[in-house]
């Protein structure tokens, strides 16, 4: 999983290069959207999430080895990836709208920039947050009860729960990043190691209240500082340079010429 993590962070710096940052979908169709979401969750959620599949790939290593193993802890990772992807389609769906209303209304950037971050700290503080990062943090209690579950696709369905929790743990992490763009690479570097720290730093959910207070602080920020929003800025349509100017002014004195 750290070997997948590290190639995923290579594709990401790769694809970030030439995309930039900018409101909206970024062009992207929605399968091609959706694989590179998965590819983002790979680099920043493998290395949190490395405890977890480690104490279950032990429970896995009674009952199995080799190619088996193998098999059950590629459906395991399968359905973490899951959880992520019917995320990525929400994610997909307020991108869309989010990018439509800034083209349309490039002032309603900072408000939407402003409500992601308000959302983003609220969750750092609500309840939900506080359960869910407590199953991250200390998941031997539902590993026990995984073990419980008929063997048909067990690993798929355990993936499919932890990654779950996992979302519930973390959208308010993620949506922050339609703010601050969903391909800053700076932000997903940040955000991975907050999501690292919550779940396994002894201080993590001291930290994760932490976080909250920051969110809050920029969604005050946030109509008033439009920098802190780059991925809710309207792209700028280049000016043509100089000599692209005077070929174009030469070309219609001729034409004129022609005419005459």
């Amino acid at each position: 999983m750290a070997v997948l993590a590290l190639l995923a962070w290579v594709v990401v710096l790769g694809q970030a290069r030439g995309m930039g940052v900018e409101p909206g979908t970024m062009g992207l169709g929605l399968p091609l959207f959706l694989l590179l979401w998965v590819i983002m969750m790979v680099a920043m959620m493998f290395p949190s999430v490395a405890p977890v599949a480690v104490t279950w790939a032990r429970s896995i290593g009674r009952g199995s080895a080799g190619a088996a193993r193998a098999v059950r802890l590629t459906e395991f990772a399968g359905g973490y990836l899951l959880a992520w992807t019917a995320f990525g389609l929400l994610t997909y769906g307020i991108l869309a709208l989010t990018g439509s209303a800034v083209r349309e209304h490039p002032d309603a950037g900072r408000w939407i920039g402003a409500g992601a971050f308000l959302l983003a700290g609220l969750q750092q503080l609500g309840p939900l947050k506080d359960v869910c990062l407590r199953h991250c943090r200390s998941p031997m209690a539902h590993l026990v009860r995984y073990a419980g579950f008929r063997p048909w696709a067990r690993d798929l369905r355990v993936g499919i729960h932890h990654g779950l929790y996992c979302v519930g743990c973390c959208w308010g992490l993620m949506i922050v990043l339609i703010p601050l763009g969903v391909m800053n690479v700076l932000a997903m570097a940040a955000l991975s190691v907050v999501i690292f720290v919550e779940k396994l730093w002894r201080l993590g959910p001291v930290f994760s209240l932490a976080v909250g207070a920051a969110f809050l602080a920029l969604a005050v920020l946030a109509p008033f500082h439009p920098w802190l929003l780059p991925g809710l800025q309207a792209p700028q349509q280049p000016m043509p340079d100089t000599e692209h100017m005077k070929m174009l002014a030469g070309w219609q004195v001729g034409l004129v010429g022609h005419d005459g």
